[in-house]
């Protein structure tokens, strides 16, 4: 029987299995910013401001008016993961926190029962191109944890393991194992309450580099899991002898072994895997919940409480110009790098 499940293109957001629940891609060639870290008005000309998603001249403003990225928004009933592969992030939410990351950090943010966040995209060179490329990862929460409290953690590049194959050829294979265990090498802990903090759900999250004509194997995992290979840029690949074309999404058994060869160039891709959570999901915008009943009730408290309200004196956060990586957390305790 075949290795391979099924296969579908990439679209915006890329579709996911359970237990994760979707995946925004963005990639933008944002220009040289103002002294605001802002666009500048000549930029913002001909775009839907406030809900720019149309990537005119190769880059959106998203929900922001004057700064690309997401003011301040309210999510409950799962986790973000944001891998940010090039480009700057500035966080700031409901608690207090707050953070910049950039290439090669991993944000993992738990929302529980309820968190307001603000990811804004601060355009820091006024003298050249500030191109962004980062995952947002939805990993949706059991019932039992959907409503513990809010909290995020930093992973830093420093701090995650790299996995370097090299094939019969010479050819060289890149994995950053942001979570899970691949071939013996131990992801950093998630956050305490997430579904991939226990070892017997499996999950795992790869970003994949490899070199034209490189052949690589991803090694088998529980039969229980799901098993999503995103094939985001490159030329073709051959999934166990099955030619498969750029821009799409491989569904594979979780419990073999999956050989990749590359093809005449470099491959990227992101790999999802996991042992399904098998409850009901139901999703209004940024809240996800088991049951109409519990969206309803989670409207209602967000409408009385706003989850905390907004500390913050702006809309659109971004911190200081010359500010490094860091990450303040609601306790207090920072963290420099």
């Amino acid at each position: 029987m075949s290795k391979i499940k099924a296969i579908r293109p990439l679209g915006f957001p890329w579709t996911t299995q359970d237990p994760f629940l979707f995946c925004a891609y963005h990639m933008d060639f944002f220009p040289e910013g103002n002294e605001k870290m802002g666009a500048k008005p000549e930029y913002l000309k001909g775009r839907n401001i406030g809900q720019d998603f149309q990537g005119k001249d190769g880059w959106s403003m998203y929900h922001g008016q004057s700064m690309p990225g997401f003011p301040f928004h309210p999510h409950r009933g799962f986790e973000t993961i944001t891998i940010n592969k090039q480009g700057v992030v500035d966080h700031t939410d409901s608690l207090g926190a707050a953070g910049r990351f950039m290439a090669g950090d991993v944000q993992w943010m738990t929302a529980g029962r309820g968190v307001q966040h603000s990811e804004m995209f601060p355009l820091i060179h006024e003298d050249k191109e500030n191109t962004l490329e980062i995952f947002q990862i939805w990993l949706n929460l059991p019932r039992a944890s959907k409503m513990v409290e809010a909290h995020f953690k930093m992973l830093w590049k420093e701090d995650i393991p790299v996995v370097t194959h090299q094939d019969d050829l010479g050819k060289t294979t890149q994995v950053d194992v942001i979570a899970g265990n691949l071939a013996g090498t131990q992801a950093l802990d998630p956050t305490p309450d997430s579904w991939a903090a226990n070892p017997a759900n499996a999950v795992g999250v790869f970003t994949v580099k490899m070199e034209a004509n490189a052949t690589w194997t991803l090694p088998a995992t529980l039969p229980a899991a799901n098993r999503s290979i995103f094939f985001y840029q490159g030329d073709s690949i051959a999934i166990e002898g099955k030619q498969i074309a750029v821009k799409n999404i491989v569904e594979a058994k979780a419990d073999e072994n999956i050989m990749i060869k590359n093809g005449s160039k470099e491959a990227y891709f992101l790999i999802l895997e996991g042992k399904p959570i098998g409850e009901p999901v139901v999703q209004h915008g940024p809240f996800v919940m088991n049951s109409v009943e519990e969206i309803q009730q989670t409207m209602r408290e967000y409408g009385r409480t706003q989850f905390g309200g907004w500390p913050w004196h702006e809309r659109e956060v971004a911190h200081p110009r010359d500010k490094g990586r860091f990450a303040l957390h609601a306790d207090g305790s920072e963290e420099v790098k």
